[in-house]
């Protein structure tokens, strides 16, 4: 078990060596997106930081702006994504107040999520209604994983984000075929070589496991093509277009999500 103090130089650090890579590369996207980097990073290790608390505010403000995202790119109504929303962040702040009741917690949640279309009574789109929110609710639930998880989640969301760069660089680089049909860009020697990357970053950070490894290389991955499919479903290239090189906050955690869903089956 590492802790966040711990990890504070690998960040401070990893940024550090990143921005002069980014320098070097005259990348102007690359500039873009590092600099966002630079201001999210000390963001997020001081929500780590406070502990369950800030956790648990973070999960929830994830969670929210994800379920926006989420709602626009399925066509939901406002009535849809606000009780989703509301279910999302009260399962998160449950693992915070009241951890023994989290179950019970998201089953109301799906309860009310089901409610909203059978109380308009929308007999036509009613069924695809029920079908994305209980979805939206089991896919960005996970996020109350963070509030256990502490420093180790935050590990997790170092390893996985290691892991997409260097599957992103190798699998233009190497090719090879392709991942699957829901993300043509990805290339299976891309996914191995992440998959090793984020491996590698969480021995380093000496918070190496079984399941982290599987949650990298396995729910990483699958977190992505996820996202890929809903995506794709919508006729979108990003969730959103306001987190600078990154698209929208799905866009930049949906391989956590799918690592974070890996890691509570096995742990």
């Amino acid at each position: 078990m590492t802790s966040v103090a711990a990890l504070v130089p690998y960040l401070g650090g990893a940024l550090g060596v990143s921005g002069v890579a980014v320098v070097a590369s005259r990348r102007r996207e690359l500039r873009v997106r590092w600099c966002a980097w630079a201001a999210g990073v000390p963001l997020l290790t001081a929500a780590f930081w406070w502990g369950r608390p800030g956790t648990a505010l973070l999960g929830v403000a994830a969670g929210v702006v994800a379920v926006v995202e989420y709602g626009r790119l399925m066509r939901l109504r406002w009535a849809d994504r606000a009780v989703l929303a509301a279910a999302v962040a009260g399962v998160v702040l449950a693992a915070w107040l009241a951890p023994g009741e989290v179950a019970r917690v998201a089953a109301a949640g799906a309860l009310a999520v089901a409610a909203v279309p059978l109380l308009t009574g929308d007999g036509e789109r009613g069924g695809y209604r029920l079908a994305a929110g209980l979805l939206g609710l089991v896919w960005l639930g996970v996020l109350a994983a963070l509030v256990p998880l502490g420093a180790t989640a935050l590990a997790l969301f170092v390893a996985v984000s290691v892991a997409d760069i260097a599957a992103y660089f190798a699998g233009r680089r190497l090719g090879g075929p392709r991942l699957s049909p829901l993300s043509p860009a990805k290339r299976w020697s891309g996914t191995l070589a992440g998959s090793a990357a984020g491996v590698a970053v969480f021995a380093v950070l000496s918070a190496l496991s079984w399941p982290a490894a599987v949650a990298v290389a396995v729910g990483g991955p699958a977190g992505d093509l996820l996202e890929s499919m809903v995506k794709r479903g919508a006729g979108a290239k990003d969730a959103g277009g306001w987190l600078p090189g990154s698209g929208g906050l799905l866009d930049r955690i949906d391989s956590l999500l799918g690592a974070l869903a890996v890691l509570l089956v096995l742990g």
